[in-house]
């Protein structure tokens, strides 16, 4: 039962630039039992330096799986947290990590969890923070909050490994009806953006904020799967009318 809540789990890094982050990260989720990583284009892999720094967790490497883009990444997942210690111009959701370490693990017993690490410069850009329904924050020193990429990796294990040990309520299963996964929430949010483009109401050429502030509102809203398709069929309604 616990190791089913851990395989549910899947530790995700967007364009890491130096394989041997990848190794020291797959190390650090070996330590607290993850096994499932996703690379979203990384710079090199497979590389001797990830191996090299894998120090025995090799295995999390040979399955390691490889995509395009981070929506192909989460395309299936029904809670997806973004670590970023960056502040946003739009404030989005967020989690201290020993909040996120207890959600992880209580939805972890229904359907995919998905948490994000971005790129070891830069971190995730608003775009990707925008994919993700919380953003987690690793309290650090203000001056400087910036962790290394496996360092992260390893406290955020380290809070679901925690959890996941403890006898917790809330890691049972409770009966809740079906959330929309990632790639039904995309869909969405694409058609919401036609009809509003056609409607006049966004400015394509000048789009603002709208998009990112309906796709925050509707991410907090942790929409259900039936709850997406009566959105699109209204939105479909009234692409019938416009024609």
């Amino acid at each position: 039962m616990l190791q089913d809540l851990l395989d549910n789990i899947r530790v995700v890094l967007v364009h890491t630039s130096h394989p041997g982050n990848i190794g020291a990260v797959a190390r650090a989720m070996k330590t607290m039992c993850l096994k499932n990583l996703y690379l979203v284009q990384p710079k090199l892999f497979p590389d001797p330096a990830a191996t090299v720094r894998a120090k025995q967790a090799e295995d999390i490497l040979d399955n390691a799986i490889l995509v395009d883009t981070l929506q192909e990444a989460i395309a299936d997942c029904c809670l997806v947290m973004g670590t970023s210690a960056r502040p946003r111009n739009l404030v989005w959701p967020s989690m201290d990590i020993a909040q996120a370490g207890k959600q992880i693990i209580k939805e972890s017993s229904q359907y995919p969890v998905a948490i994000v690490f971005g790129r070891e410069r830069t971190g995730l850009t608003n775009e990707e923070i925008q994919m993700c329904h919380y953003q987690i924050n690793i309290p650090a020193n203000p001056h400087y909050s910036s962790l290394n990429l496996a360092a992260a990796v390893q406290i955020v294990a380290y809070e679901i490994y925690k959890n996941v040990m403890e006898p917790m309520e809330s890691a049972h299963k409770d009966p809740v009806n079906e959330l929309a996964v990632q790639a039904e929430l995309q869909g969405l949010y694409e058609h919401l953006e036609q009809v509003l483009i056609q409607l006049a109401y966004l400015d394509p050429a000048q789009p603002g904020q709208l998009m990112p502030r309906l796709q925050r509102l509707y991410n907090r809203a942790r929409l259900e799967k039936a709850e997406v398709n009566i959105l699109r069929g209204m939105l479909t309604a009234v692409q019938k009318k416009l024609n």
